[in-house]
This record gives structure tokens, C-alpha cells and sequence, in this order.
């Protein structure tokens, strides 16, 4: 009775998944903010190539 009794409560508890929900939200904020960063990496790197050239 007792092992049934933890068992019932060990399914009921969804405090990780609490934890797993902000870990996901976190994942995808940062993956936002790479994808931002790679495309202004990206653009500026050919702007500066173009200052370079327009130099030499």
C-alpha cells in the first residue's frame, strides 16, 4: 500500500517538467539570437570587404 501510495505521488509531480519547459524556452531564445547575430555577422563582414576594396 505504502509503494502505491509513492508511486501515485511520483506521477503526479510535474515540478521538472516545469524546469524542462523553461529549458526549451531557453533553447529557442538563444537559437533566435544566433540565427540574428549569424546574419548580421554575415552582412557586415561584406560590407567591411567592400570598404577593403573601395581602400585599395
Amino acid at each position: 500500500m505504502k509503494l502505491k501510495c509513492l508511486l501515485v505521488e511520483f506521477v503526479a509531480d510535474e515540478s521538472g517538467a516545469t524546469a524542462i519547459e523553461y529549458g526549451l524556452i531557453a533553447a529557442g531564445i538563444a537559437l533566435a539570437i544566433i540565427e540574428v547575430i549569424y546574419a548580421l555577422g554575415t552582412n557586415l563582414v561584406a560590407k567591411l570587404q567592400a570598404l577593403a576594396t573601395a581602400l585599395k
